[in-house]
């Protein structure tokens, strides 16, 4: 009688070889989780915190991630945004202002910089740099010296519809803080390198400080 080869047969052996194999797996498991996760009904701590900051870790990347993304879209906010949100007055002295008192309405104003006018018509800026350097460096009397002998002359001025990332630009390209804004040849207000640097992550500051906070909670709840 011939015997014929039953696959059924044949994969019967390496079946049950498979599972004595798994058998001590299995029962690994079942040892460790009755007296580990049964008994206390929960994960083991180690697992919790490694749970916990991995997932700290993917709530920082997504939290990068989003505020490149809203940088790379503030950097293309016109100016006039800036302006109008902030609402501040423009700051300004006449040419025939002493030293002595544009330094005295700077400090009163806790401002860096004022924008020396005649006529409704920009001349120049007067900035701490200019007192440091043109006043006081140079032995000049500050009382006796009008604020247009030593003020910046012919400011570089943009339009309200430069960019922030425009001006960001322009400000580190010519070495300057202030920029005064004009259109169609009128002044309309004056931003500062603080004031850009201030518009692009005010909003993340928020966002970074609360995930900060939640790590803290977080690590802290942790046993």
């Amino acid at each position: 009688m011939i015997k014929t080869w039953d696959s059924r047969q044949g994969d019967a052996p390496h079946r049950r070889l498979d599972q004595l194999r798994a058998a001590p797996t299995l029962m690994g498991l079942a040892l460790l989780s009755q007296p580990a996760w049964a008994a206390e009904g929960r994960l083991p701590a180690p697992v919790l915190e490694w749970g916990v900051y991995v997932l700290l870790i993917c709530a920082l990347c997504i939290a990068v991630f989003v505020f490149f993304k809203k940088s790379s879209f503030k950097k293309n906010t016109p100016l006039s945004s800036i302006l109008g949100e902030r609402g501040r007055p423009i700051s300004s002295v006449h040419p025939d202002t002493s030293v002595t008192e544009s330094i005295r309405q700077m400090n009163s104003e806790h401002i860096g910089a004022l924008l020396v006018m005649e006529d409704d018509i920009l001349t120049g800026i007067f900035t701490e740099r200019d007192a440091l350097t043109k006043v006081i460096a140079a032995g000049i009397d500050p009382i006796n010296t009008k604020v247009s002998q030593v003020m910046t002359k012919d400011p570089y001025c943009v339009d309200p519809s430069t960019t922030v990332e425009e001006a960001m630009n322009i400000v580190t390209d010519r070495k300057i803080r202030h920029l005064p804004i004009l259109h169609n040849g009128e002044l309309v207000g004056v931003v500062s390198s603080g004031d850009l640097t201030h518009w692009l992550v005010k909003d993340q500051m928020g966002e970074i400080q609360e995930l900060v906070d939640i790590a803290a909670t977080r690590g802290r709840s942790v046993p």
